[in-house]
């Protein structure tokens, strides 16, 4: 049994628009969820959010990096 037979789609099969458009919605009520789901609703969100952040990783493995999102650029900031 696929943890998306309950009608959620698996990151895999999203096309790179769709893709994109699960992560901001993930992200944008990852706040919300932590502070009011339900343990259930916390762990389902957190599932889906590491399965579309790999999924993003696995296409993107040379994505671009600021130097400011890193130990040294945070230090000279």
């Amino acid at each position: 049994m696929s943890p998306y037979d309950d009608g959620g789609v698996d990151p895999a099969d999203l096309d790179e628009r769709n893709l994109l458009r699960e992560l901001e919605t993930v992200h944008r009520t990852r706040h919300e969820t932590l502070l009011y789901g339900s343990p259930a609703a916390l762990q389902a969100h957190n599932t889906r959010m590491t399965d579309l952040e790999g999924e993003y990783l696995r296409r993107h493995p040379h994505r671009q990096v600021s130097s400011a999102r890193t130990r040294d650029g945070a230090r000279e900031r």
